[in-house]
């Protein structure tokens, strides 16, 4: 089978683009490469690509494939409160035309990215399924919901949508994240001894492994198209909902002799939520997550000794989307619409 692999050069496609060679597909990547360079450790063996913008794409790149796997998108929060403009640009509407395209060019079966983030803040106690409402609280948020509303009716014979609503990764990838709440709490204690919680510590998050969202893709990807068809999923554990209080008391544990502090002024989060991941694993029995969040944060602060993370380096823009994006755009080598400038393209 042969697929293209948007955003193959970020935190998630860059373990995604690796299962899914090793698992025999003919893979073709497409990413901008903003976050290229954003490596820890050793590099990502390369995959044949277009570097070419998601909003730069044709009809014609995409014939041929059997399946396009869309994760290219501005990937957090921050950013998008920065940036909401080109959050929707990229995230919505050039993902829209993305599928439109698609299914012009003949490629049955599309994979995107969505997020738990849709939900924003739970109604209620209890674990959300693919059936709540969503009450998105950040333009990331927003953009995944009209990216689904939209994508959705193009559903048909020849047209096979699947949303993956992701929960909150975490875990080593060689283009690491560290916004991301586990290996930013990890990183923190590994590089400065502290273990710092921007909130009161009090909100859920749903999480997940990138390795298991690689590994969930995989699984749809190969899944009988009647089981997955026009359908959307949380991809996680229902029983990896945790506090973000609880996270830092698991990192003590982690990392010897780190201590837990509250940023001044930190206040109750309003995103809180926490969701069920049951109809993934009743839909496709193929995909069953590997890994626990305790056991993932053993792997990130193995990783950061490895590789000899410094805190320069990881409180740097070199690991922050937000971060990477401001000095690309301060060295005038992306425009105000996040396009290289004068064909500055990595």
């Amino acid at each position: 089978m042969r697929v293209l692999l948007t955003g193959h050069t970020g935190y998630i496609g860059t373990v995604l683009a690796r299962l899914l060679v090793q698992s025999g597909f003919d893979v073709v990547g497409l990413d901008a490469g903003l976050f290229r360079g954003c490596i820890l450790g050793d590099p990502p063996a390369p995959i044949p690509e277009l570097r070419r913008d998601v909003r730069e794409v044709e009809a014609e790149d995409l014939r041929g494939f059997d399946a396009v796997l869309h994760l290219a998108a501005l990937s957090n929060d921050p950013l998008g409160n920065l940036d909401a403009e080109n959050t929707y640009a990229i995230n919505h509407l050039a993902s829209v035309r993305l599928a439109r395209l698609a299914k012009q060019a003949g490629v049955p079966r599309f994979l995107c990215a969505s997020s738990c983030s849709l939900y924003g803040v739970a109604e209620h106690d209890g674990l959300l399924d693919e059936d709540a409402p969503f009450h998105p609280l950040t333009a990331y948020g927003v953009s995944k919901v009209r990216v689904e509303r939209d994508v959705a009716p193009l559903a048909d014979d020849t047209f096979s949508p699947v949303f993956l609503r992701n929960a909150t990764a975490y875990g080593y990838s060689p283009r690491l994240r560290a916004d991301l709440v586990v290996n930013n709490l990890v990183g923190y204690a590994c590089t400065t001894g502290e273990i710092l919680i921007q909130s009161d510590g009090t909100p859920w998050r749903p999480l997940v492994h990138v390795e298991d969202i690689g590994r969930a893709f995989l699984a749809v990807l190969e899944a009988p198209r009647e089981a997955v068809h026009g359908r959307a999923f949380n991809v996680g554990s229902s029983s990896e909902n945790h506090r973000i209080s609880d996270l830092a008391r698991m990192v003590q544990a982690v990392v010897p002799g780190s201590r837990v502090r509250y940023a001044e002024g930190g206040g109750p989060d309003p995103r809180s939520y926490r969701v069920n991941c049951d109809r993934l694993r009743a839909a496709v029995p193929a995909f069953r997550p590997r890994w626990t969040v305790r056991d993932g944060m053993v792997e990130l602060a193995d990783a950061y000794r490895r590789f000899g993370l410094t805190a320069e380096d990881f409180l740097g823009p070199k690991f922050l989307r937000i971060g990477q994006i401001e000095k690309l755009r301060h060295e005038g080598r992306l425009d105000a619409a996040l396009r290289w400038t004068n064909g500055d393209r990595p």
